[in-house]
C-alpha cells in the first residue's frame, strides 16, 4: 500500500507541537509531509523546523508570506520586517547559517500540485487559472475587495469553485475553514490553537494541542 500524503497547516516555529502531531499520526517512511507555508515566524524553534524540512526527502512546503518577507529581505529587496520577522531573522543567521536557510526559503514553490488537490499558503482568486495565480494572491488572498489582505469582505474560498481541492493556511481558525472546494487548515497553533492535519487519500483530519500560546493573535 503506498504512503499519505499528509497537508499540514501554518507551522510558525511550532516544532514540538509538529513532533506532537506526526506522532499522532504516526508519521511513516513511506508517508509525504506537505506544509502550507509559514514554516518560521512567531514560534521558538524555527531553525529546527527548517532543518528538518531541508533534511528529510519526505517533507516539502509552498511558500508562505512570513518565509517570504524574510527571503525579501535577505535580497536586498524594498521589504521591511515586523518585529516578529525580525526575531526569527536574528535566529537564523546565528551561527553564520543565513545562506543555507536563505537558499532553502527562497526555493520553496508558491503551489504544489497533487494531483485532485492543490497546496498553497493564503488562497487563490475565483474565475483564474491556476497558472495564472499571482504571488500576492497565493501569499496574502484572504477577502475579494479591494485589500487583499482585509479579515472582513467575502471571503475568496465561498467564492471558489474550481476543479482542484485548494489546501490552504494564512488566515487562522479556532475551527478548519472550509468552501465547496478549498480546505483551510490554520488553526492557530502558534497563537495556543491546534496544529491541524488532512490526509490526502483518506480526508481525515487530525490535529494536536498547542503546548503554549506564543504569541498573540
Amino acid at each position: 500500500m503506498a504512503g499519505r500524503t499528509i497537508v499540514v497547516g501554518d507551522i510558525h516555529g511550532c516544532f514540538d507541537e509538529l513532533q506532537d502531531l506526526l506522532a499522532t499520526i504516526a508519521f511513516a517512511g513511506d508517508d509525504r509531509l506537505i506544509c502550507v507555508g509559514d514554516l518560521i515566524v512567531k514560534g521558538p524553534k524555527n531553525r529546527e523546523v527548517l532543518d528538518m524540512f531541508g533534511a528529510d526527502e519526505r517533507c516539502a512546503s509552498v511558500l508562505g508570506n512570513h518565509d517570504r518577507a524574510l527571503v525579501r529581505f535577505w535580497r536586498g529587496e524594498k521589504a521591511s520586517l515586523k518585529e516578529a520577522q525580525q526575531k526569527c531573522r536574528a535566529e537564523l543567521e546565528a551561527g553564520g547559517r543565513r545562506p543555507r536557510y536563505e537558499a532553502f526559503l527562497g526555493s520553496l514553490p508558491l503551489m504544489i500540485d497533487l494531483g485532485a488537490s492543490v497546496v498553497v499558503h493564503a488562497g487563490v482568486r475565483p474565475g483564474v487559472p491556476l497558472a495564472a495565480q499571482g504571488i500576492d494572491d497565493l501569499t496574502e488572498l484572504r477577502t475579494l475587495g479591494a485589500d487583499r489582505t482585509a479579515r472582513e469582505g467575502v471571503p475568496w474560498y465561498e467564492q471558489y469553485d474550481g476543479e482542484k481541492l485548494v489546501l490552504f493556511g494564512h488566515w487562522p481558525a479556532e475551527k478548519v475553514r472550509c468552501g465547496r472546494r478549498a480546505i483551510g487548515l490554520d488553526t492557530g497553533c502558534v497563537y495556543g490553537g491546534r496544529l491541524t492535519a488532512y490526509v490526502v487519500e483518506t480526508g481525515e483530519m487530525k490535529s494536536v494541542q498547542a503546548r503554549h500560546a506564543y504569541d498573540a493573535p
